[in-house]
This record gives structure tokens, sequence and C-alpha cells, in this order.
């Protein structure tokens, strides 16, 4: 199929999207996870909101440790949104060639999305469990990224596998309600358009924020359970003598997360945290897919100009 420009642009602004938007809500992102891994009874409890996080932080003069572990996050978000975009282009366009259909249905892009996810997830889940346990770690005493994955066995740096792999199932939901409802909305653009067709496509940047909120709020609500028992699973242990802030670490499982929720918190405490959660998903996916139809025509225009200059380039090296 020879060298897939449209992957590569897609791969490339979905990539650069993610590092953006990720720097940005970084802050809430920390006080989202550290609020999430205490399981505690209620009289017990060190933080009784997410805000309670954010004034440890400033009454102890550790505002900066908001960012702990920044650069790993980073990483892991450019490299798994690379792979992910790049992935799930490709598989689409290869689903399109081989079908010989002008559009992918909602199932069989359930089907691409999960692929392009499940590939995304066993790659970086290392770079996803050290970022967990830095973001958890008690303010000021996070630990670097090789010293985080050194001081682990293999397995313990993919802690939350198995349920990383069902939470593909949260960007597939979102991503193929975004595309759905992306391709209607281009249909009705393009009735009203004669002439070239144009490459790639792009959404304004208003609706493809708007679209990108209401999808990720959907499949965040559906998959919250699951996603807090893996921060859970991941979580730094606690420095502080008593009850810890996770299960230890040699004792972890989903089954021991599960329980300990239900025994601590009640059936609540499965959605403890929802509020935070759905408002950092839901800025971020929006944000992530703003800057990314709006970095999609650059990219693509200086893919072709790169490609146009190799293959220029190599002519000349066959005459000479």
């Amino acid at each position: 199929m020879g060298f897939d420009l449209g992957s590569l642009s897609d791969a490339t602004s979905g990539a650069i999207g993610a590092l953006v938007s990720t720097t940005i809500l970084y802050p809430l992102d920390t006080c989202k996870t550290k609020y999430q891994a205490e399981v505690r009874a209620r009289h017990q409890q060190k933080y009784r909101n997410i805000s309670d996080v954010l004034w440890e932080a400033i009454s102890t003069r550790q505002v900066l440790s908001l960012y702990q572990g920044l650069g790993t996050k980073n990483l892991q978000s450019f490299i798994s949104q690379f792979i992910y975009f790049y992935g799930y282009s490709f598989f689409k366009r290869l689903y399109l060639q081989k079908s010989g259909d002008k559009s992918i249905g909602t199932r069989a892009n359930l089907i691409v999305a999960a692929a392009a996810g499940a590939c995304t997830v066993i790659v970086t889940q290392p770079l996803d469990t050290a970022s967990s346990r830095m973001q958890t770690s008690e303010f000021g005493k996070s630990k670097g990224l090789w010293k985080s994955l050194s001081e682990s066995t293999w397995s313990e740096a993919f802690d939350g596998l198995g349920i990383s792999l069902l939470l593909t199932s949260n960007p597939s939901i979102q991503y193929t309600v975004f595309d759905q409802l992306k391709q209607r909305l281009l249909r009705r653009q393009l009735k009203r358009e004669t002439g070239k067709e144009p490459s790639p496509e792009a959404l304004p940047a208003f609706s493809a924020f708007f679209l990108g909120a209401l999808s990720k709020c959907v499949a965040t609500f559906l998959t919250y359970p699951a996603i807090r028992c893996k921060v859970m699973l991941q979580a730094a242990e606690s420095d502080e003598d008593g009850i810890n802030q996770a299960p230890q670490r040699n004792k972890s499982t989903v089954s021991d997360a599960l329980c300990s929720i239900w025994k601590r918190e009640g059936p609540l405490g499965f959605y403890k945290g929802i509020q935070a959660q759905i408002l950092k998903t839901v800025l971020s996916s929006a944000l992530l897919l703003m800057i990314k139809e709006k970095i999609t025509k650059t990219s693509w225009v200086l893919l072709l100009a790169l490609q146009k200059i190799l293959s220029t380039t190599r002519g000349r090296l066959k005459s000479a």
C-alpha cells in the first residue's frame, strides 16, 4: 500500500494535540488522580473533595509538585496518541480499500478503534503506570521515570494492563461517536460545495470542541468504575502510617480494588471523583480534537511538500 500519507498526517496532528492538552490540564489531572487513589471510610478521608488536594499543595508550598510526572505523562500521551491515530487511520483506510465501501459503519468503526487502542495500551502501559505513581506520590517526594521503573518488577510495570485493555472501549466509543457526527456535518457542508474535494476533511474549531466534549462525556460515564480501579492499582504506596491510599502492590488485583471500594465507601464509591474525571477528560479530548482538526491541514501540506522533495531528490539520484 506504500507510504500512507493520510495516516501519518492524522498521527502527527493527534500527537501534537495530545501534548498541548495534557500540559494545559496537568494540575487538574494530578489533583483528580490523587483524589481517586484514596480509599478510606468517610470519617478517615484525607481529601473530602478535589479542592482539598489543591489546598494541600498550596499550604505546603508544593504548588510546582502539581506538575510532578509531567514529562513522563507528555511522553506517554505523545506516543500513545501517535500510535492510536496512525493505527486508527491506517486500519480504517485499509478496511475501506478491501471492502470497497465509501464510508465505514458503526460496528466496523468500533472494531478498528478497539484494535488501535489495544496496540497503544500494550506499548505505553509502563509509562502510564510510572506517571500514575508519580502523580499519587506525596507532594515533593515523586521519583523520576527511570527510578520508578527500575525499582519495580517487569510485571509491576504492567499493573492495570487488563483494565487498560478493557478501557480501550472508552476511546472506541468516543472516537466512533465523534467520527460519525463529524461525517454527518461534513456531508451537509460538501453538498453546498462544487468542484474539488477537501484534503483532508476538517471541522471548524467550535464544532470539533463540542463534538469531542459530548462523545467523551458519554464514554467516561460508562467506563468510570474501571477507570477508578485502574488508578488504585497503579497508585504509589502512601508514606503515612495506618491505612494506605491504595492496596499494597504485591496484593493488588482488580477484585481487591473492587472489594476495597465496596467495603470502605459503598456503591457510590465506584463513582467517587467522576465530576473531576468528566471535567478533565472532556476538556482534554475536546482540546485534543480541536487542535488536531486545525493542525491536520497544515501537517498534510507539509508532508505533501516533504514527499515531493523526496521524490524529486530520488529522481535526480537515479538519473545521475
